[in-house]
């Protein structure tokens, strides 16, 4: 705790919560209303206490004194967020200020006053700033530490350099604002901060704990900590204004090295370094263009300029709006160019790898890539990122290059091939195998329980797993009297993944020996084993092996959102290896195993 209180300056916005409400919400602070925090009143305004109104009054109190009281919930963010504006205009006058509640701050009171010429011409001045800034009047208190100043700011007034003790001596014990202990107080015979304070500490502390003891410093003028005062983010953004406009490319690569070296040499004074890059551009015309760009690594000067130059590039080469797939060229030259560090760390912060995860092939690769992009558009170039997800369509989600790699739903990826020696490879034709090269886990995983084998399944064929659904009617019942761990995404196909996911699926029939159509019943029983496929208007196929199958039943608690379906995989005589699904009797090829 500090020694010696630091001389404050306290800036205090009477009713603020009232004032809020009226910024916000257009509630006329001019008229009688009130503030209701727990059916109690925690502010009004000056029209309302000339009624009788009080803090601390029930709702139903307040409006019996006055019965035509506007009531306004309390909302702690509406008053914050009124209240930034203000900060704001006292930062332009003062450096360093820390924001004690809504309706008040504080910043050290050595500076304005040394700045402004002296304490008193601070204080009008900020005073004056803000009801010219704001609309918002305001008062202001200085003394030996903030709970002082924040007392004299209710008066308006300007505690001399060591006179604190002497101008909280008379103040009652509520001003503390802790109406237990002041009750507590009261009753004990303590009626004023000055009997307070002259209280032996070690027994404040052994009665009322360290709250009381934190109370009994505020008392005799000793704040409980100093100023922790918010400093104004630096200013990293470099911006350029040509006055001719930039309409060539040669002229835009000069004008991106210069503004890229600016750059650089700001960041490097304060010891940062740029990950995520934002070049804004405004034309002759006010077209405004904007494009981030991403980086792994720390971006160096020569890496910045090359970036603004592609994407100058990029926006002076485009298309001229009669074909083509890149973007429109603007209407006429750039006028102001603008590089914003939207990514930053320390310059340290970032350890290159030891084996070239960040080494120059990648490095050279990153270019290229990015070159790309900023010719083509940011979704020219996509890299796939797996996630959670039943289907192999849910699991893959295609994010541009250099943003940031987030699976599309939470879940671990699909899980790798189980191994050889977990389970051999099963001979192509048998129920489970789906190609003779491909390995199948021999037990069910967790939350899977094993079926009856699928009719016209071969005899002493393994029975295919059935995948119960979270919640589900079936899973309900199988949990009755055991627990039972489910995996994140039950009813996931199993690995190996497909190869190919097709973006639309392909209608297919399936066919049985006798040339029926194979259809899948409400309780998973197949009608007959797949002897046949054929895929939109093509040539039937020999199907030699299928497993399957694998029921999903999504969101059944939503009627139009319900999901029914279930999945087999294939190989066919060919060699080809495919992932069917069955959904309201119609057979679809969703995959493609390589």
């Amino acid at each position: 705790m500090s020694g010696v209180p630091q001389r404050t300056l306290l800036l205090w916005c009477p009713d603020w919560p009232v004032l809020a409400a009226e910024i916000v919400d257009g509630v006329p602070a001019t008229d009688p209303v009130v503030v209701l925090h727990a059916n109690r009143v925690v502010a009004c305004s000056e029209r309302a206490r000339a009624e009788g109104i009080r803090r601390g009054l029930r709702r139903r109190e307040a409006q019996g004194r006055c019965p035509h009281l506007t009531v306004v919930d309390h909302d702690p963010g509406r008053d914050a967020r009124a209240f930034e504006p203000v900060v704001a205009a006292v930062e332009e006058v003062v450096a360093g200020v820390e924001v004690i509640r809504p309706g008040a701050c504080a910043t050290a009171a050595r500076g304005p006053s040394r700045y402004l010429g002296g304490e008193e011409a601070a204080a009008e001045r900020i005073v004056e700033h803000v009801a010219q800034s704001c609309a918002v009047e305001s008062q202001v208190g200085i003394a030996d530490g903030v709970f002082a100043a924040g007392l004299a700011a209710r008066e308006g007034r300007i505690v001399a350099p060591g006179g604190t003790r002497e101008f909280l001596a008379t103040r009652p014990v509520e001003a503390l604002g802790r109406p237990a202990l002041a009750d507590l107080l009261r009753r004990l015979g303590v009626r004023t901060l000055g009997d307070f304070a002259a209280l032996p500490a070690g027994d404040v502390l052994a009665r009322f704990g360290f709250e009381g003891a934190l109370a009994h410093r505020l008392a005799g003028g000793r704040d409980d900590r100093p100023l922790a005062v918010r400093q104004p983010p630096a200013d990293l953004i470099v911006t350029a204004d040509y006055d001719e406009p930039v309409d060539r490319v040669d002229a835009a690569a000069f004008a991106a090295r210069t503004l890229a070296e600016l750059l650089h040499e700001r960041l490097a004074g304060y010891g940062l370094a740029c990950t995520r890059l934002g070049i804004e551009a405004v034309t002759a015309h006010g077209q405004e263009l904007h494009r981030v760009w991403r980086h792994d690594g720390l971006l160096t000067a020569a890496a910045i300029a090359d970036r603004v130059r592609w994407q100058l590039d990029g926006w002076l080469t485009g298309s001229n709006g009669r074909g083509g797939t890149r973007p429109a060229r603007p209407t006429a030259g750039i006028v102001r160019l603008r590089l914003v560090p939207d990514g930053v760390l320390a310059q340290a912060g970032l350890q290159p790898g030891l084996w070239g995860e960040t080494g120059a092939e990648r490095e050279r690769a990153h270019r290229a890539l990015s070159r790309v992009q900023g010719i083509l558009g940011p979704e020219a170039v996509v890299t796939a990122v797996l996630g959670g997800g039943r289907s192999p369509a849910d699991q893959v989600r295609l994010v541009p290059w250099g943003d940031e790699r987030v699976p599309a739903r939470p879940g671990p990826p699909p899980l790798p091939p189980a191994s050889p020696t977990a389970a051999p490879p099963v001979p192509a034709g048998s129920v489970r195998g789906v190609a003779s090269s491909r390995p199948v886990p021999a037990a069910p995983a967790s939350g899977v329980t094993p079926s009856r084998p699928a009719a016209g399944a071969a005899p002493g064929a393994a029975s295919a797993p059935v995948v119960v659904p979270p919640g589900g009617r079936a899973g309900r019942r199988a949990g009755r009297g055991r627990a039972m761990a489910e995996p994140p995404w039950p009813g996931r196909i199993p690995p190996p993944a497909p190869a190919v996911v097709l973006p639309a699926p392909l209608a297919a029939d399936v066919r049985d020996a006798a040339g029926e159509p194979v259809v899948v019943s409400a309780r998973l029983a197949v009608s007959a084993a797949p002897a046949r496929l054929t895929v939109g208007d093509g040539r039937p196929a020999e199907i030699t092996g299928w497993a399957g199958p694998w029921p999903v039943d999504e969101r059944w608690w939503a009627p139009a959102e319900a999901r029914r379906r279930a999945r087999f995989q294939v190989c066919l005589a060919d060699g080809a290896a495919l992932l069917l699904a069955v959904e309201g009797g119609q057979w679809l090829v969703e995959a493609i195993y390589d």
